[in-house]
């Protein structure tokens, strides 16, 4: 993700009231601001394909369809061939959007056919739909935006892909699939989560000029997690033992699934953990340490063979390969009395989901089906509404929710933070248990310094997608959960 996109993310809600401080309370009129989105969105087209000679612009209903009628008039005065497609009778339009197809009507040029416009375009613009969009999309707005995922030509979204949800990155029936998109004013949270990085594109932001103090006094509803260097990441002093970096008890590994608890293990050692032990099975415990040893493995035959280990561990991880069988249910109903900071994934989430409670000093990793457990919901329902999704499970459960997937979302008790590193290569088997580790090792460390929890599992979250994305450097596909590891030293070391 670009660093020149801001941190505030909002919803559309916000963003309408971002526009009403600029006009009414900075003057700037409606339509000179649909103006300057026009006039910006052409000039990002243009530097993104300038060799682009004929343009198809489908315009909507509101100011969505308002900024492509101005786009269209400035293509056209500088010497482009434009086709506009109108997806509503433009008759029905008003305010500045009624104002800027007057202002096209003006150039006399006729409207054209979806079949006119789109078969000779080199890019296609998208002005269907923009962030007020409430309901699916369906009839004829949902076949031309079928038309357009089908043309094959290059595609540019003014503000948002229509059909997707500005709030909660969900598609709403249909969506366009755009090569790149301009956003307006302020960031929109769906653009970043759920299905908006698939469909969005490329992503720029475009302020209009509306001044700093448009902004104040208005918190977005959500932050881009940037970590700061210094605090995530502090130099270590030279007189430092392991005992100043804390010590991970890792819980899992249940009877035949070694190789989880052994990634989270590792995961911890590597961002610098001073001490990881492993709990696990007792067929296992002799294996692990051949391959890494540097963990520290004791079988577990009962729940009270964890007690030494408990009172030694400064904090708990459980749930890589734990299993749901009678050994993995002891094992967690014993950690119920621990009283220090936790991370919870994997089978420990769906053994909470059977038997729930409340506790204020841990954090949950869930990925959507989990999530879908925890809160008794369809995996689909999770993903129609995932901000929604992990401030209920915040609330229900306590303590900090890390929703998984693209744009993961961190929910504690000071608000939402997305994270936006990572790449699609993730989508293998143990990437959860890595960033287990990962913010278990930070913890261990009370890294950032000062930090929350919340805190600690967005920068975990951070890291874990910047070590992804070094790893995928010679391609996503095939990446593997082990892969990361070798990475991670580069991204925690200033």
């Amino acid at each position: 993700m670009s660093a020149d996109l801001p941190v505030s993310l909002y919803t559309a809600a916000q963003v309408r009231e971002l526009d009403r401080r600029a006009i009414e309370g900075h003057g700037i009129p409606g339509y000179t601001l649909m103006c300057r989105a026009g006039a910006a969105a052409l000039d990002r087209l243009r530097r993104q394909w300038p060799k682009a000679r004929t343009l198809a612009v489908c315009c909507g209903p509101g100011n969505n369809g308002g900024d492509g009628y101005v786009l269209a008039r400035l293509a056209l005065a500088a010497g482009l061939s434009v086709r506009v497609v109108a997806a509503t009778d433009p008759v029905r339009l008003h305010g500045e959007a009624a104002r800027a197809w007057q202002d096209w009507q003006a150039c006399g040029q006729p409207l054209s056919t979806p079949d006119e416009a789109l078969e000779g375009a080199d890019v296609i613009v998208d002005g269907l739909l923009g962030t007020g969009l409430v309901r699916p999309v369906e009839g004829d707005m949902a076949h031309l935006i079928r038309c357009i995922n089908q043309a094959g030509k290059p595609v540019l979204a003014l503000d948002i892909p229509s059909g997707l949800n500005a709030d909660t990155g969900a598609v709403m029936g249909g969506v366009v699939a755009a090569d790149l998109t301009l956003s307006f004013i302020g960031l929109k949270l769906g653009l970043m989560t759920g299905a908006g990085p698939a469909c969005r594109g490329a992503l720029f932001l475009d302020g209009l000029g509306v001044p700093d103090s448009v902004y104040q006094d208005l918190p977005p509803v959500a932050r881009r997690v940037l970590p700061e260097r210094p605090r995530g990441f502090p130099r270590r002093p030279r007189d430092a033992h392991k005992g100043h970096f804390g010590h991970v008890l890792m819980i899992g590994g249940g009877l035949g699934m070694p190789g989880a608890v052994r990634l989270a293990g590792e995961a911890a050692a590597r961002v610098g953990a001073g001490l990881v032990t492993l709990a696990t099975h007792p067929d296992h415990a002799r294996l692990i340490p051949q391959a890494r040893p540097e963990l520290m493995c004791h079988g577990i035959q009962r729940p009270g063979d964890l007690e030494v280990l408990l009172a030694r561990a400064g904090v708990v991880a459980v749930g890589p390969g734990l299993g749901t069988d009678d050994w993995g249910r002891r094992v967690w109903a014993r950690l119920k009395d621990w009283t220090g900071p936790m991370v919870v994934d994997a089978d420990a989430l769906n053994l909470l989901a059977a038997a729930p409670h409340y506790r204020e000093h841990w954090i949950l990793t869930p990925h959507p089906g989990e999530a879908g457990r925890l809160l008794g919901r369809a995996t689909a329902e999770i993903q129609a509404d995932r901000p929604g999704a992990a401030t209920a499970i915040s609330g229900r459960y306590g303590g900090v929710c890390v929703l998984k997937g693209a744009g993961s979302l961190i929910r504690d008790a000071s608000g939402l933070s997305l994270c936006d590193t990572g790449n699609p290569g993730m989508a293998s088997g143990g990437m959860g248990d890595v960033l287990t580790g990962i913010i278990a090792g930070l913890l261990a460390q009370q890294l950032p310094v000062g930090g929350t929890l919340g805190e600690s599992a967005a920068l975990g979250c951070w890291v874990h997608g910047a070590a992804a994305d070094r790893a995928a450097r010679s391609g996503e596909r095939g990446l593997l959960a082990s892969d990361l590891l070798c990475h991670l030293r580069e991204v925690i070391n200033p």
